[in-house]
């Protein structure tokens, strides 16, 4: 076992990996004097001008940068030192100027690689030094009878510590063992001196911690979610314009075949045919309008107040929406407000009720509230069940308060991007 770990420890200048954590040193070094600089001069001129209206979107577009220049050092670490590390999760898309510009300041990522960026030069120049007298001087004390031959790199006497001068043959000889345990060492020095910067990487360039690990799961949820609805919308639009169409072409054909013939058996068939297709033409249109409502074509605002006006109790509309939510929470919010109306003609007595939709914070709240006698009660089979259990799939929230004798207050809460 000694003679194996020996022998590993006298190839390890001359393994791949040693050559490789080289490279990363030399290679890494002008990134790290760029990185220095753009995050000195990002931090100045950010802060300095953070009195004026340029200050604030120049440190915002400077942590962005930052995320930029510190992927390279990631991709640099992984393919020359193994150090794979994921990137941190992108921050959520702001709404407006002012709600994007706070978004990038308060990225917390940013604000790590930025840091990262300021560190990184002294740890390089340590790992240069390490790399200078290490191999440096392990090449020079090496060749040292060579050059003492030659009279390279000498003065009168030869090399010399307090007086000892290596001018013998034996005492060049130890000069150059020296040499030879600098470049042996050299490697570990090196790998030990990367030690810092693995970890420093992995502290602020990785992701950390629960929240960005929500993040990227809530990010992939809604590219799930809005995948889907595509998908859904794809299989109506298919149902409508293939199946539904061929659907009502076969009744006409049966309606032509039932008046060409004589017999009345056969045109008791035809008809029973016909009667047959209708249904399944019906059936369809209902899947169809399950999948996706025609009327969302125009927007969740006018689909709910076309929705209010053909409610069977008289609904009063109050719809404030700022920006267009996407297709998947246009749908949930569409279907809620269809069965809670619904609900309220079938079940409340009510005489009246009210629809409301706002938007704030990048959440939508829509409230349906009626006169009705109340204790309506969230359970098993209920509809107001199923209703949570959609608006859970993209972490909204439903609150029924319908105390006995009414009135019924249900308030759906949305996020306006899945």
């Amino acid at each position: 076992m000694s003679r194996v770990k020996l022998g590993a420890v006298l190839r390890a200048p001359f393994g791949r990996r040693a050559w490789a954590e080289i490279l990363y040193v030399v290679v890494s070094t002008p990134l790290a004097v760029l990185g220095f600089v753009y995050a000195i001069v990002t931090l100045v001129l950010g802060t300095g001008l953070a009195v004026t209206a340029a200050g604030f979107p120049l440190l915002a577009a400077g942590l962005g940068g930052a995320r930029r220049i510190t992927s390279l050092h990631r991709r640099l670490a992984a393919r020359l030192l193994g150090e794979h590390l994921e990137a941190p999760a992108r921050p959520r898309a702001g709404s407006g100027l002012l709600g994007r510009l706070q978004v990038r300041l308060g990225d917390a990522a940013g604000w790590r690689a930025l840091c990262y960026l300021v560190l990184k030069l002294p740890m390089t120049l340590i790992h240069l030094y390490v790399l200078l007298v290490t191999w440096e001087w392990g090449v020079f004390a090496l060749t040292y009878p060579a050059q003492h031959a030659l009279g390279i790199n000498q003065n009168s006497v030869g090399i010399h510590i307090n007086g000892f001068v290596f001018d013998s043959r034996p005492r060049q000889l130890l000069v150059s063992v020296f040499g030879l345990a600098l470049i042996v060492l050299g490697p570990w020095a090196l790998r030990l001196s990367l030690i810092t910067d693995r970890i420093l990487m992995r502290w602020l360039l990785g992701r950390r911690g629960l929240a960005e690990r929500v993040r990227d799961l809530e990010e992939t949820r809604a590219r799930a979610v809005d995948d889907a609805a595509a998908t859904l919308r794809t299989i109506e639009r298919d149902l409508h314009d293939g199946a539904q169409v061929r659907l009502i072409a076969l009744t006409m054909q049966l309606t032509m075949v039932r008046d060409a013939v004589a017999d009345d058996n056969a045109r008791a068939l035809v008809a029973t045919a016909q009667a047959t297709a209708r249904e399944a033409i019906a059936e369809l249109r209902e899947l169809v309008r399950g999948i996706h409502p025609p009327a969302l074509d125009h927007g969740l605002d006018t689909a709910l107040a076309t929705l209010a006006a053909r409610s069977a109790v008289p609904v009063e509309p109050s719809i404030e929406l700022a920006t267009r939510p996407t297709a998947a929470i246009e749908s949930i919010a569409y279907f809620c407000a269809a069965e809670l109306l619904a609900n309220v003609a079938k079940h409340s007595g009510a005489t009246r009720a009210w629809l409301s939709l706002t938007q704030s914070d990048g959440r939508l709240r829509l409230r349906v509230r009626d006169d009705g006698s109340g204790g309506a009660v969230p359970g098993p089979g209920s509809g107001l069940s199923g209703l949570q259990d959609r608006v859970r799939t993209v972490d909204g929230r439903l609150d029924v308060a319908s105390p006995p004798g009414g009135p019924t207050v249900v308030t759906v809460e949305l996020p306006s991007h899945a």
